[in-house]
């Protein structure tokens, strides 16, 4: 397969649209793709279009020089709506479109919106509508998620080195963070455990709300920290969970806060504490000292990024099975202890989460 540099174009574009993807943990781990990008062309204007929900991820990354919206739910919904969005896209005459997202949908709107290059991965039957398609490296996605988006970009010419990729909240994003923290009554330099009981894709990746509990009293009392617990909406009933178990001070921000908050307040955390989930990916990003619970999925897949990152998993017979739900009787979490996640935080506050 020839480098879309040896065959024209992409590189010399000056217009650069990438579909982003869809979920947290997915986005975080495209970023060293994205800079890849912005590193091998600095001449060009990069615009990401993302769902609502991730766009103010988008919004911190400083190679990104503006964030679309796809509103759908909404505006871009259905037929009429992916027109409209065509629409839009054509009206802003880009130069090439780079898909990280893998739906055919993606590949048709920008054939749609007639933008001349169009790259990405062939899935989702939708090689045709590619003008410069890059077919899967056998193998590739048994490595981490990070190699599956920097292979695409590479196979297309982008052949910079991202370093390592840090995202950092807007100064107004801090300080609205600041104000939160004081309103709920946390004082200046507390202590700050931030903690992620839930996750989206199914309970098999949950660790235990009364270990979490136990492990955030435990550094209450060695620390004297607060715990911040944090999730979607959908995530307050594991929130809760955790609360109900907790002797130590908490604050349980489940649903409360937006994207752009929830961002600056796992920022202010000295550590986080989390399941394999979009918010685990967020605060590896951030730079924050983190340690990861693995259960059913792998770490070698989807291990958090950031040198400050630190994963706890037990290697057991059926793991990783990569289910919803456990369908035996849960030993790769349960082989997890509250004592062995402490030591692990104790050490991780010890060495630099002041």
């Amino acid at each position: 397969m020839k480098h879309v540099n040896e065959i024209g174009g992409l590189l010399e574009a000056k217009d650069i649209l990438v579909r982003g993807t869809n979920w947290i943990g997915d986005v975080v781990m495209s970023l060293p793709a994205l800079e890849t990008i912005r590193k091998s062309v600095p001449h060009a204007r990069i615009t990401v279009l993302a769902k609502p929900w991730v766009a103010d991820i988008y919004r911190l990354v400083p190679g990104v020089d503006e964030v679309m919206i796809y509103r759908s739910p909404g505006i871009h919904e259905g037929l009429v709506g992916k027109w409209r969005l065509a629409d839009e896209l054509k009206s802003r005459r880009f130069h090439a479109a780079v898909l990280f997202q893998n739906a055919f949908e993606a590949a048709l709107i920008t054939a749609a919106a007639g933008i001349p290059i169009r790259a990405g991965y062939t899935t989702d039957g939708r090689r045709l509508l590619l003008t410069h398609p890059v077919k899967k490296r056998k193998g590739v996605e048994s490595l981490h998620q990070v190699h599956y988006y920097r292979e695409l970009v590479q196979a297309l010419g982008f052949l910079a080195d991202p370093g390592e990729v840090r995202i950092y909240p807007s100064e107004k994003s801090l300080t609205r963070a600041d104000e939160i923290l004081r309103d709920e009554g946390v004082e200046e330099g507390e202590r700050l455990v931030g903690m992620a009981p839930g996750a989206a894709y199914g309970p098999a990746k949950m660790w235990y709300p009364e270990r979490f509990a136990a492990a955030a009293d435990r550094l209450s009392q060695i620390h004297s920290t607060r715990t911040l617990l944090f999730g979607s909406g959908g995530d307050s009933v594991h929130t809760a969970a955790v609360g109900e178990h907790m002797q130590g001070p908490f604050i349980d921000f489940a649903g409360r806060k937006t994207l752009a908050e929830v961002t600056a307040l796992i920022s202010r955390c000295n550590l986080f504490i989390s399941n394999d989930s979009g918010l685990m990916h967020l605060a590896g990003a951030l730079g924050v000292p983190l340690v990861a619970v693995f259960g059913s999925t792998n770490p070698k897949a989807t291990s958090p990024l950031g040198s400050r990152s630190h994963v706890i998993y037990k290697k057991v017979s059926c793991s990783p099975c990569l289910k919803k739900t456990c369908p035996t009787d849960f030993r790769c979490m349960d082989a997890v202890t509250a004592d062995e996640v402490v030591k692990l935080a104790d050490r991780l506050l010890a060495e630099g989460g002041e």
